[in-house]
């Protein structure tokens, strides 16, 4: 028998159940819905799914901007924040690319949370989605 055979645990995802049931819900809309309507009508939709998960959430949620401890006159507003802890944002591409990461980045910053949400329902196929952390 070899001692040397280390076990390496999978780390913990900061709020992985959270983002499990923000993704359900999501697939569900998309699945419902399909793809070809705008960014807005996902959203109403998945306010709805929310609700009826009760899942926590404040829609189109100001974030202020910082600079050298100054708040800034000008603002991000985000789609979605759910459970007081992840920003939710929704898009309605073809496929999402490196511009909306940054754009969710920049909300993470600005926010100071840590978990954000891209959901894209436009795209072929399937709800397409990425879990970024700051």
């Amino acid at each position: 028998m070899d001692t040397n055979i280390k076990t390496v645990e999978k780390p913990d995802l900061l709020y992985a159940d959270e983002v499990y049931n923000l993704v359900g819900a999501a697939m569900d809309v998309r699945n419902s819905l399909g793809v070809g309507f705008l960014e807005p009508v996902y959203q109403e939709a998945l306010s709805h799914e929310l609700t009826l998960r009760n899942i926590p959430f404040a829609e189109q949620v100001e974030l202020p901007i910082f600079y050298k401890d100054h708040q800034l006159d000008k603002h991000y507003v985000a789609d979605l924040v759910a459970y007081d802890k992840i920003i939710v944002e929704l898009k309605a591409l073809a496929e999402l690319t490196g511009r909306e990461e940054s754009q969710l980045i920049n909300y993470l910053k600005a926010s100071q949370l840590r978990v954000g949400l891209l959901l894209n329902f436009g795209s072929r196929g399937k709800l397409e989605w990425r879990r970024l952390i700051a």
